[in-house]
């Protein structure tokens, strides 16, 4: 593998050129890009079954598993995104704002490229093709880091794409992949402040706050999801069932799983069974308050940890509460910032959850699966932000752009 500082010298010069690109350009190598990924899917096939089978001896739980596992229809998701975000209008060079001052100067604000990206992500290779997407659209080089459990679908997925940019006549620079996996690139990665603009980490909780204690680059999180639904007295229980159900078990392995229920104490002798019942269908394992044991001898007792995990496996959480306000005071205690829901036909309680809870997005009677950039309609997206600064949920291409000022004169000079 190539020394770090020479490929971000190569990325630094793939921004540059990447930045004069016309959008046509850049939307035809989007669409070769993506006929890449489904013409050869059998190749990326391949390198992810031995991923998968080197997970497995490694005794992987199934959550990561589940990231880490391509089949045909995210392969053809995979290109499917990179079609979208090849529909989408191009952000950068929209004019945002042109005034004229007193002194004849006219002053506006430009929408560019960020510059060179760097993104540490685990176990989930399709992010390798919604990074490429996002980065290539907004004009921005990207170097991406994935773990070490998704390499060989990594080396593959970047192989297939570097192979279409070069067939439209593009560098293909403009996507790298670190393929050596020690740990301490990582860190070097980190402070090459002359070369990257900016560092997205994707993963867990571990992986984040080593980028944010280690990094000199400048950070945007993508959170973790301890992600909650909060059923509250007026709710619909059928949908509630169905809700949960799918927040839970479509895939139990993303950050906008459901990974604990709040449940107000007047229907919990009643809904509790019913969601018990629900969920044991699909295996998972519940562990509640004293409140909600009392209601299904099947659920297992809860610690103070448990209100505070991300499982990211087939167990989930149970918190009764006896107001609104307590779910609140629960929910914005213990939550990562990403994504919460309520389930309810009180329209004052919706606005309040809406008002008061304290996260990237805040969902009125429908799943957290839906957190997502696809789902929003962004095509794709570069991650979940949960900080507060420059973006903050799913990150498109707005997100991944800067601004910059542009000053018309005719002669002016300060006095």
């Amino acid at each position: 593998m190539e020394r770090l500082d020479t490929m971000g010298q190569k990325a630094k010069k793939a921004a540059f050129e990447l930045s004069r690109l016309h959008v046509t350009d850049k939307n035809n190598a989007l669409k070769a890009a993506a006929k890449a990924l489904t013409d050869n899917e059998e190749r990326i096939l391949a390198a992810n079954a031995v991923d998968i089978e080197n997970g497995v001896k490694n005794n992987m739980n199934q959550g990561l598993l589940d990231r880490l596992e391509l089949t045909s229809g995210r392969i053809q998701a995979m290109a499917e995104g990179l079609m979208q975000v090849a529909d989408l209008e191009d952000p950068v060079g929209e004019v945002l704002s042109m005034k004229k001052r007193p002194n004849g100067l006219i002053i506006g604000t430009k929408r560019v490229p960020l510059g060179v990206i760097g993104i540490i992500f685990e176990s989930r290779p399709n992010v390798t093709a919604d990074a490429f997407a996002l980065c290539f659209k907004t004009g921005n080089a990207v170097i991406l880091r994935g773990g070490s459990d998704a390499i060989h679908s990594n080396m593959e997925i970047v192989a297939v794409i570097n192979e279409a940019l070069k067939s439209v006549g593009i560098m293909s620079d403009a996507l790298q992949l670190i393929t050596d996996t020690d740990r301490e690139l990582v860190k070097e990665l980190l402070r090459m402040n002359h070369y990257i603009d900016v560092i997205i980490p994707r993963g867990g909780a571990g992986l984040i706050q080593m980028v944010v204690e280690n990094s000199t680059v400048p950070v945007i999180e993508t959170g973790t999801g301890n992600c909650h639904i909060f059923v509250d007295e007026s709710a619909d229980y059928s949908m509630a069932l169905d809700i949960i159900e799918n927040a839970k078990t479509q895939r139990i392995g993303v950050c906008n799983a459901c990974e604990s229920v709040v449940i107000h104490e007047k229907i919990a002798k009643e809904f509790i069974p019913l969601m018990t019942e629900r969920l044991k269908k699909h295996n998972v394992e519940i562990r509640g308050d004293e409140t909600a044991r009392s209601c299904d001898s099947r659920i297992a007792a809860a610690t103070e940890e448990d209100w505070g995990r991300e499982y990211l496996d087939y167990i989930i959480s149970v918190k009764t509460v006896s107001s609104i306000d307590e779910a609140v005071l629960h929910i914005n205690r213990y939550n990562t910032g990403h994504s919460e829901a309520i389930i309810t036909n009180d329209y004052e309680h919706s606005q309040k959850f809406l008002e008061e809870i304290d996260a990237a997005c805040v969902y009125v009677n429908a799943s957290t699966r839906f957190t997502d950039g696809f789902e929003f309609g962004f095509g794709a997206e570069i991650g979940i932000s949960t900080q507060k600064l420059h973006a903050r949920g799913p990150m498109g291409l707005k997100e991944l752009t800067t601004t910059k000022y542009i000053v018309y004169g005719n002669g002016q000079v300060r006095e």
